[in-house]
This record gives C-alpha cells, sequence and structure tokens, in this order.
C-alpha cells in the first residue's frame, strides 16, 4: 500500500508541474503581440522624426537664401572692393548647397517645395511675415547701383537680411523636431552672426 500511495502522490505531482508549465506557455504567447505591437509603434516614432516647424522653416528658408544668392550675384561687376567680393562668394557658395539641401527634405517629408520665378530669388509668395526679406524695389535699386554705392547698400541689406535668417533659425532650434534640420539652424545663426559682425565693422570702415 505505501508504494501506491506514493505512485499516486508522483503522478499527482507530474500533473501539478504539466499544468504549470502550459500556463506559463500561454502567458508568453500572451505577451508576445503586445511586444510586436510596441516594436511598431517605436518605429512609426522613429520616422516621424519632422514636424510643422521643421517644414515651415525648410520651406521659408528656401526663398530668403534664394534672395541672399541672388544679392550675392550681384556684386561681381558692381563693385572693386575685395572684401565684398569676397564675402559675396562665399554667401553664395554656402547658401547654395543649403537650399539644394532643404529641397531633399522637403520632397522626403511630402511638402511642398517654394517655386522660384528668378526675381531676384522671390518666388511670387507672401513672405511679408519673413524677416530680412527686400522689396522687388530694393533688389532693382542694388542692382542699379555700383561702386561705393553699391558696397553700402550691399553691406546694409545683407546684414538686415542675415539678421531675418538669424530669426527664423532661432525658432526651428526653439520649435523643430528633425535632428539635421535643428543641426542646420544652428550653423546658420553661428556663420551669419560672424559675417554680420564682419559685414558691420566694413561698414565702419566705408
Amino acid at each position: 500500500m505505501t508504494t501506491k500511495k506514493a505512485l499516486a502522490r508522483l503522478l499527482a505531482g507530474t500533473a501539478i508541474t504539466t499544468f504549470a508549465l502550459v500556463g506559463c506557455a500561454s502567458g508568453n504567447d500572451t505577451s508576445a503581440p503586445g511586444a510586436a505591437s510596441g516594436g511598431s509603434a517605436s518605429s512609426a516614432a522613429a520616422q516621424g522624426q519632422f514636424n510643422d516647424a521643421d517644414v515651415a522653416f525648410a520651406q521659408g528658408m528656401i526663398p530668403h537664401h534664394r534672395q541672399a544668392v541672388a544679392m550675392a550675384e550681384l556684386a561681381a561687376g558692381r563693385t572693386e572692393t575685395p572684401q565684398v567680393l569676397d564675402l559675396a562668394a562665399r554667401i553664395g557658395g554656402a547658401q547654395e548647397p543649403e537650399i539644394t539641401t532643404m529641397t531633399a527634405w522637403l520632397q522626403e517629408w511630402g511638402a511642398e517645395v517654394p517655386a522660384e520665378n528668378g526675381m531676384g530669388g522671390m518666388d511670387g509668395m507672401d513672405h511679408s511675415g519673413m524677416g530680412g526679406m527686400m522689396t522687388p524695389e530694393q533688389m532693382s535699386a542694388l542692382q542699379q547701383a555700383s561702386g561705393a554705392e553699391f558696397d553700402r547698400m550691399f553691406l546694409e541689406m545683407m546684414v538686415e537680411h542675415h539678421r531675418g535668417a538669424v530669426e527664423m533659425a532661432q525658432t526651428e532650434i526653439e520649435e523643430g523636431s528633425d535632428p539635421e534640420a535643428l543641426a542646420l539652424a544652428q550653423e546658420i545663426v553661428d556663420a551669419q552672426q560672424a559675417e554680420i559682425s564682419e559685414m558691420e565693422s566694413l561698414l565702419q570702415g566705408a
């Protein structure tokens, strides 16, 4: 009888152990879909790195840069001042690639790329709220100037233009989300603040 009792207890213990293992397996299966869902959500979040501020930054800075490049291109043939010619070349050389970069971002984000109509960097859109943008009349006056008059107008207008760009970039730094857009905004702030100081020194020596 003792042997039968021992055998019964062994069978009962085996059944309990088997039931527990099945329960654990069921628990693991139940948690798996939840883990997969969490992974999908994380992937979706990673893909949505940009926000409305990033789009607004690129859409605003592209025409802003286009006008700066147009202003810089006027220097050749209108001034013989080495410092002004060098500054204009550096502005164009830096901002044209940035236009290309921001255009690619907007295309990747499925956002509209500002059109260009060749009117001194103006694209026919309302940029009245964009700091530092020159009017068509101001662009025309700069185009007609030469010599010392051109130098003064170019430097004064570009200082104002740069200040507007710095303000736009600082807004992106405060409100943007995309890491590359934030990095470019900081580069714009650093480079253009330095150029503002340089132009102010040139104006004082004029």
